[in-house]
């Protein structure tokens, strides 16, 4: 076949990425971001497109900063809000700001700049009213208090972080000094209101919703709780008087992502039981009618609700969830609760947003497909909306059942490379753990093994999401049983494909596929190479240093680490490993990679020789997070992974980028 942009790294990276969508109050306009390399080919630049509604024109660029722009939102009167850092002569590294374009036509302005930056905005459908997430240092008395602390710190280079609770770090970023706060922003007169003053860091990453007429929000807000942990409520703070009151506290769960009835009357949001060592979270929606208690909606719905958008008729939400390697759209009557579901094709939807006129739209994508904008019309049909053209892939996409030992259904998406020859396969473990593999990754994309001749295996094993209750259970607080042997029955059936070569076989995986990675290398000499990324290695360790212990530490119990740490069994451990690790990842520590980088060489049945030569190997990435998300450094990812298999798995040598030196 013809090359596709996945034959070549710098090809793949210059492809365009679009993530989400907003809708304008009347329906008549539809806008998404897209992203791009920059002219150094060092970071992604996104920039606010217009996505014709019916489908019938092509996509048209709105703004174009050489810094990009991010998180549009429409107006009542239909200007379009965007968060965006323009440099200036006097300022060349600004913080983000909040910028808006008119409807009439005319440049974009600034809206509203902070010291500390905006991170987020939401806007009243019906009222000129905006409420932005920004930072603020706690023993500031207001926004110029604000600015005049942050000098100092500058001007005198301090970091320094007296901290009082937890946690002190989130994913790859330091916590502190300054806190999230929720400002109104009156739009007419420009008018900014702190709503949320002294918030105790409660509001990072708060989900909240504005009412369509202006007058209330409703937001997560996390509060401490015992065992130095986190418990999110729902609370209701009016605009005009800033009052807050707690909506929803349930003991035993904590609740997400708020979303307001169209009129006001309510609010529906997601349910997150607690887990215990014997217990897996369970997800449900949940909603509260004001002045009256809260309710379970679809109780006995066995999927886990991923997101929530109201009908603008206030009749239904739609919900989307993870089912059978997908995440189809399904409708949920309020309050009555009945589920519908209204897509049934091959693919997992996000981003769903709904017009007057009952007509939905959502961006789309699966492993045949990258994240591209549709229309989900009443009578329950779907429409591509022009936007970037989807790329040729190097490949075909098909199905995989298998039964595990225990009679349970396992599945997988299995890609093959073109052509009709035995291809070697690679076992690709998802992270999580819980998740599926059902939605177009560009991070952790197979059709850059595809188009190298690998056959690649994405199983859902036990903990997987999509299907049901019973089958996250299965491997709650025994990660190394179900989930282990759910991949290897997933290999074996993949083995017996008449495309496939079972002399050639490798497994890879990334956090929690990390860890099973390291796992299946303890337990099983069945593969020629592992590669293990971000992985957990020492549960003990892992437990109390990850960003976010108190989660963890529900299901981790002593025995359990005890059980399933891969680090107990790396005396087994004959297979070359390739070990991957970010410095700047708090969720799974660089600790991990170093005691596994040092136990490999001391105590596993591949040691370093008398001279420190090893079959295994340590790719290390001092600026980078749990991901490794600069495009320059993803290509040395994908670049060494591919040379790595390509020397055990194949046999063959391939050069390794000269910019490792």
């Amino acid at each position: 076949m013809s090359p596709t942009p996945f034959h070549d790294l710098d090809d793949y990276l210059a492809l365009p990425r679009v993530s989400g969508l907003a809708l304008s109050p009347d329906g008549t306009r539809l806008l998404t971001t897209i992203a791009e390399l920059n002219d150094k080919r060092t970071e992604y630049v996104s920039a606010v497109w217009e996505i014709d509604p019916a489908g019938e024109r092509p996509a048209r660029r709105l703004t174009r900063g050489a810094k990009g722009e991010s998180a549009p939102a429409f107006t009542a009167d239909g200007d379009i809000l965007f968060v965006a850092v323009r440099p200036t002569e006097d300022d060349d590294k600004p913080p983000a700001a909040l910028w808006r374009l008119p409807a009439a036509g005319g440049e974009a302005y600034e809206a509203l700049t902070l010291p500390g930056g905006v991170e987020a905005v939401r806007t009243a459908r019906e009222a000129d009213v905006a409420v932005v997430r920004a930072s603020l240092l706690p023993s500031a008395r207001d926004i110029d208090d604000d600015r005049r602390l942050r000098k100092i710190r500058k001007d005198n280079k301090i970091s320094a972080i007296l901290h009082t609770g937890y946690p002190i770090r989130y994913w790859d970023a330091d916590l502190g000094p300054a806190e999230p706060h929720l400002l109104g922003l009156d739009l007419g007169d420009g008018d900014v209101r702190d709503l949320t003053a002294a918030p105790g860091g409660t509001l990072r990453e708060s989900d909240f919703d504005v009412s369509a007429d202006g007058r209330f929000l409703v937001t997560t807000w996390q509060r401490p709780a015992p065992g130095a942990s986190r418990h999110s409520v729902l609370v209701r703070i009016d605009l005009d008087s800033g009052e807050r009151t707690v909506l929803v506290e349930e003991p035993e769960a904590d609740v997400w992502r708020p979303v307001i009835a169209p009129d006001g009357s309510g609010v529906v949001y997601i349910r997150e039981t607690f887990s215990t060592p014997h217990a897996a979270p369970r997800m449900t929606l949940g909603y509260l009618r004001f002045g009256e208690e809260p309710v379970i909606l679809a109780g006995d719905w066995d999927r886990w609700p991923a997101s929530v958008t109201w009908l603008r008729d206030g009749s239904a939400v739609l919900v989307t969830a993870d089912q059978d390697g997908r995440a189809p759209v399904f409708r949920v009557d309020v309050p009555g609760g009945s589920v519908t579901q209204l897509t049934f094709d091959d693919y997992a939807y996000t981003d769903v947003v709904t017009g007057p006129d009952g007509a939905a739209y959502a961006l789309r994508s699966s492993y045949a497909a990258p994240p591209h904008p549709v229309r989900l019309d009443a009578d329950g049909g779907v429409t591509e909306l022009p936007c970037v053209a989807l790329p040729e892939l190097p490949g075909t996409l098909t199905e995989l059942e298998t039964t595990a030992a225990d009679g349970t259904r396992v599945r997988s998406w299995l890609v093959l490379p073109a052509g009709d020859g035995k291809a070697p396969l690679l076992l690709w473990i998802h992270g999580g753990p819980l998740s599926s593999w059902n939605a177009w990754s560009w991070r952790w994309n197979p059709w850059l093994l595809a188009a190298r001749g690998y056959a690649v295996l994405l199983p859902d094993p036990g903990l997987s999401t999509g299907y049901g209750q019973d089958f996250i259970q299965r491997g709650w607080g025994a990660w190394g049983g179900a989930p282990y042997e759910d991949l290897m029955a997933a290999t074996d059936a993949a083995c017996e494909h008449p495309r496939i070569d079972p002399d050639h076989t490798a497994a890879m995986g990334g956090s929690f596929g990390g860890y099973m990675a390291n796992w299946v290398a303890g337990h099983t000499d069945r593969f020629d190479a592992i590669v293990t990324h971000a992985s957990l290695w020492a549960l003990d360790q892992f437990g109390a240093t990850t960003d976010s212990s108190y989660y963890w530490l529900r299901e981790m119990t002593r025995e359990m680490a005890q059980a399933n740490s891969p680090h107990n069994h790396v005396h087994n451990i004959r297979t070359p490993m390739l070990v991957i690790h970010g410095d700047k990842d708090y969720r799974v520590p660089i600790g991990e990679a170093l005691r596994l980088w040092y136990e490999l060489l001391t105590h596993s049945a591949l040691p370093a020789d008398d001279d420190g030569c090893s079959p295994h190997r340590f790719l290390y990435f001092p600026s980078e997070n749990h991901w490794v998300l600069a495009p320059q450094h993803a290509k040395v990812w994908y670049q060494v992974v591919t040379a790595f298999l390509a020397r055990h798995v194949l046999d063959e040598d391939v050069e390794l980028p000269e910019t490792l030196g």
